[in-house]
């Protein structure tokens, strides 16, 4: 099982969007589960699970795991396969966000933008890289920074900007024989504390 990956195809998100489909998904990324075993978990017939989990598997979304008999019955183990999902902007590539339409580098739409890219391109990568068979030289950096004023994260990011801005010229090699384009991203923003409300909803049965 992958730790995450991205759906690119948008009948697969459609499908990973469905709230019960969705819960399925998490039910089956703890472990590999027959229909008969999620029906008792979710509260829904084995008959109305087996659709849904037909749909998950004709997308990608789950595999099977495994078969065990039960009695007179063969019955299908199904895992997830992967951990979490991620959903390209791919998915909706005819509205998908594109940065180049504007550049202001103090607008959280923009920076959006360029985050819905950094998915989109990343996905991307992967599914290439994943059917090559090959790895992806990849790097991220993530941190928080909590500032006295607002004069102060004003300053860090002049800083900020000057010193990934020396770096950049300092290491690109516009001539370089053989070389690889980079895109390097960073990004400021403040904390997103997590609801802990949300997190027993997604918990609770439905």
């Amino acid at each position: 099982m992958l730790d995450v990956t991205v759906i690119e195809d948008s009948a697969a998100a459609a499908v990973s969007l469905d709230p019960m489909r969705s819960r399925l998904l998490a039910e089956l990324a703890t472990g590999p589960a027959s229909a008969a075993m999620l029906a008792g978990r979710v509260g829904l017939p084995r008959q109305k699970v087996n659709y849904h989990l037909k749909a998950l598997e004709r997308h990608g979304l789950v595999e099977l795991a495994g078969e065990r008999r039960k009695g007179n019955v063969t019955e299908r183990l199904m895992r997830a396969t992967a951990a979490s999902y991620v959903i390209s902007p791919l998915a909706l590539a005819a509205v998908q966000p594109d940065p180049a339409r504007f550049r202001d580098q103090l607008s959280a739409r923009w920076m959006l933008a360029v985050a819905a890219r950094l998915v989109r391109d990343v996905g991307t990568l992967i599914t290439g890289a994943t059917k090559a068979r090959k790895r992806l030289a990849t790097y991220a950096l993530d941190g928080e920074v909590r500032f006295a004023s607002a004069a102060d994260r004003a300053a860090f990011v002049e800083e900020l900007t000057q010193g990934v801005g020396a770096l950049i010229a300092k290491y690109h090699d516009e001539s370089a024989e053989g070389g690889r384009d980079h895109r390097i991203v960073v990004a400021l923003h403040p904390t997103v504390k997590p609801d802990p409300h949300a997190t027993r909803a997604i918990e609770e049965p439905s």
